[in-house]
């Protein structure tokens, strides 16, 4: 796997491909816990500026986490795409009627009373710095060249990996 690390612009546009694409993230908060707590949530949105848009209880747990400390993590897995994305930043909570009614829908109404429910909170994610890794060959091309690898001894390209400076 080759080394490509992205600063920036460069860094923004992968970062906004890899969130976007990879539709369920995982949170990890308290990050000096161990074990660190950790949610799979889906983003309402990714905004161009990297920010990314999440509905969330206000009294669920990360919700308490990130009152306490809003250095969080979140991390991205899409086996089938083999596109991986880890990105370090900052939470915060807020009660914003104006982003409850932009990203309010009918599939909330499985966690939330309405767009009204009391419990109903934003959380903003800010990223900071994130690593990816990006294997877009096809499994089997990737085990052929793993097995070529083991026979010959010979390095093949299996993908690209690298750390984002946002």
């Amino acid at each position: 796997m080759s080394t490509e690390n992205l600063n920036q612009k460069q860094a923004r546009k992968k970062y906004l491909e890899l969130s976007r694409n990879i539709k369920t993230a995982m949170m990890l908060t308290s990050l000096g816990s161990v074990p660190v707590p950790a949610i799979p949530m889906t983003p309402k949105e990714v905004l161009d500026n990297g920010d990314v848009i999440f509905f969330s209880k206000a009294s669920s747990e990360h919700n308490t986490h990130i009152h306490t400390s809003n250095k969080t993590q979140l991390i991205y897995s899409d086996p089938n795409s083999k596109e991986f994305l880890s990105v370090y930043g900052s939470t915060i909570v807020s009660t914003n009627q104006e982003l409850i009614e932009k990203y309010y829908d009918n599939l909330d109404n499985n966690w939330f009373q309405s767009k009204n429910d009391p419990e109903l909170t934003v959380l903003i994610f800010t990223p900071e710095k994130g690593h990816y890794w990006d294997v877009k060959t096809k499994t089997l091309v990737t085990l052929a060249k793993l097995a070529y690898t083991k026979i010959t001894g010979d390095k093949t390209e299996v993908g690209i990996s690298g750390n984002l400076k946002l």
